[in-house]
Order: structure tokens, then C-alpha cells, then sequence
């Protein structure tokens, strides 16, 4: 093989913290039957990723243990292969798509991928390909979500964590659709979380979530989509057999009170995140790094305090 039918990638040799991560040069993927490849321009670093490096999803039984796993789910880039069968992309078509496998040797850290077609859409028009790269898994994961919950224009929402990557996603398409909010965020992100349409504030250290948003809404809210994880907290602010989603593993409490409860998984769908795409939703990167530094961006995010998300870009775009 030529040096031009390699690439340089980032993936986690065993498990553990930050140091398993290595920089690997492994050839690069061909696309199959339904496939796009695509040449990364930006990669997201998530929770997801600091899960699957550290080996909780394997303890968890969610993927199988392996030598090397590849890690980075969310990609933004440019088409630069089609597979057969493949007749709604071009090459060198800007796009967005998510990776939805777990057990997988190459994740989006890496200068190509390649997904199948159905987890692809057009990028966001006007936006850089970092912007960009932080809308689908947190957006999809909202949007999923609230169609879980299945709630009308006029219904009454509680988004636990609103300020945060989902929850912000979780805010916009809930006013979008005609829903009332009640966002739990501190002090400081309370005018963000307004202007991005919630209607009620609920301090994220209160000491009894239920009561302040039954003061709120008398009766409770018809439904809570809770990503901070709050379990029971959050649906005692749940109106009796209302709806109840959480977007934490493991977080799910009993259905108590007739509530519907919910647990959600992820899933790729290139046709919803065209919609999310289209809707000019805020876009929020905390900062850029190499792809080669991708330990280092996976100690800041554990670190917390983040407002958006770290992406990691090829070395001359940082």
C-alpha cells in the first residue's frame, strides 16, 4: 500500500483512563454496499467516550471486550467515497452523520469513516464543520427523546440538566414544538436557558425539585425528560400518568403513579437529523484540539464544568 491509503486514528488499547488512548495508522476504510466514507473534518468528544474507553460499558454488558476499540461517535466532513447503492450523496458533499455501533475497531477519532448512508445528512448550512459536528448524537438524543415522551403543543415539559449538551437541544425542540418548559440550570446559565425558550427556572441544587415545579405547575408536568440522571427526583414533578424519559443508563425509576418510564437508547436516523440540521439550532463548542491530543480533551470533559463540547480537527485547523 501506498502512504496515501493510510490514515492516522485514535483508538483505546484496552481499557482505563486517558492514557489507553493511542494514535494508530491503520488503512483506510473502503466503503461497502449502502455506504458513504467520509473525510473528517471535525469529531466530537462525549461522555459516551470517556464510558467506552474506561471500560464501564463492557462491565454495564453493553459491548464485548476487545484489544482495541475504536471511540467518537459524532463526524462532521466531506463525501469522499460511495459505495454502491448509494444515490442520495455526492463526493465532496458537506455532511454530519452519527455512529450508533459500540463494538467497533475505528470510531469517528480518525481521518476517515465510514457510515452507512441512513446515518448521514447535509451539514448545517453556514456553520463550521466544529459547529457542526456537536449536533448529532446530543441533538438526536433530544429529539428521540421527546418523541418518547409524546406530548402535545401545550403540554408541560420539565428538562432536567437544560443547559447542558442535550438538555440545551432538549429546550429548543421542546418550545419548538409548542411545549411549555421548566428548566433546572444554575444561576449562571438561567438567561441562556430563556432565550432558548424555556418558560420556568428551577435551581439545579434544590433540595426538592418536585415542590418547586409543582409550584410551578400545579398537578406536576406532563412530562420530564431528565438527562441529568435524577431518577425519583424527577418524576415526583410528574403529573399522575404523565411520561418520564431519561438519557442516563441505569437511571430509570419505577413507574410509579401510572407514569410512563422510559429508558432512551440512541439510534443513527440521517433523515431526522436532516430536520435538526435545517432548524438552525444553537451550536456550542467549548474549544478545539488535534485529534492527536484526544487524551488530553477527555481529561477536560471529566474534569466537568463545560458549557458545549470539546471537537478535535485534523492538526492544521486548530
Amino acid at each position: 500500500m501506498t502512504a496515501e491509503e493510510f490514515m492516522r486514528a485514535v483508538v483505546a488499547r484496552g481499557h482505563g483512563g486517558s492514557e489507553v488512548l493511542e494514535s494508530v495508522t491503520v488503512p483506510i476504510p473502503e466503503p461497502g454496499f449502502g455506504q458513504v466514507r467520509i473525510r473528517v473534518e471535525a469529531a466530537t468528544v462525549q461522555p459516551v467516550d470517556l464510558a467506552t474507553r474506561s471500560g464501564a460499558l463492557v462491565e454495564a454488558g453493553l459491548m464485548a471486550a476487545r484489544e482495541r476499540t475504536g471511540i467518537g461517535w459524532d463526524v462532521a466532513g466531506v463525501i469522499d467515497g460511495i459505495g454502491a447503492g448509494v444515490g442520495t450523496f455526492a463526493t465532496g458533499q458537506r455532511v454530519i452523520g452519527l455512529r450508533d455501533l459500540l463494538d467497533v475497531p475505528l470510531g469517528a477519532y480518525a481521518e476517515h469513516l465510514v457510515l452507512d448512508a441512513t446515518a448521514v445528512a447535509s451539514a448545517p448550512p453556514g456553520v463550521s464543520a466544529a459547529a457542526a459536528a456537536t449536533l448529532p448524537l446530543n441533538g438526536l438524543t433530544a429529539l428521540q427523546s421527546l418523541d418518547l415522551l409524546g406530548l402535545c403543543a401545550g403540554d408541560t415539559v420539565l428538562v432536567t440538566g437544560a443547559a447542558g449538551a442535550v438538555g440545551g437541544f432538549a429546550v429548543e425542540l421542546a418550545g419548538r414544538r409548542g411545549l411549555r418548559v421548566v428548566a433546572q440550570a444554575g444561576p449562571g446559565d438561567e438567561t441562556w436557558v430563556r432565550d432558548r425558550g424555556a418558560r420556568w427556572i428551577v435551581a439545579r441544587d434544590t433540595r426538592d425539585l418536585a415542590d418547586d415545579v409543582r409550584r410551578l405547575v400545579p398537578g406536576g408536568v406532563d412530562g420530564a425528560l431528565d438527562t441529568a440522571g435524577l431518577g425519583v427526583r424527577a418524576l415526583a414533578a410528574v403529573r399522575t400518568r404523565g411520561a418520564y424519559v431519561t438519557v442516563v443508563g441505569g437511571s430509570a425509576p419505577p413507574p410509579l403513579r401510572g407514569v410512563r418510564v422510559h429508558q432512551q437508547w440512541i439510534s443513527a436516523d440521517g433523515a431526522a437529523l436532516a430536520e435538526l440540521a435545517a432548524m438552525d439550532l444553537t451550536l456550542r463548542v467549548a474549544g478545539t484540539l488535534p485529534i492527536e491530543r484526544a487524551a488530553e480533551a477527555h481529561d477536560r470533559l471529566a474534569a466537568g464544568g463545560m458549557r458545549g463540547r470539546l471537537v478535535l480537527v485534523p492538526a492544521e485547523r486548530t
